[in-house]
């Protein structure tokens, strides 16, 4: 299915947010996801079914000063 990710358009087999994530090897430990606008709290990506044409944001923190 095609996705958009972080802005750019991706072709992906996941089904789920959680595997979407797993799927491109991001550690979901500190991550921040939403869908289409609307967060996805961790405890629920493996629940957090995706369509084709849905926009996922992934972020992460980072340390600076």
């Amino acid at each position: 299915m095609k996705l958009t990710v972080n802005g750019e358009e991706r072709q992906v087999t996941a089904a789920t947010l959680a595997a979407l994530l797993d799927e491109l090897d991001y550690a979901p430990d500190f991550l921040a996801t939403a869908r289409n606008g609307e967060i996805v709290p961790a405890a629920e990506r493996s629940r957090c079914a995706l369509k084709d044409g849905d926009r996922i944001e992934i972020l992460s923190p980072m340390q600076g000063g």
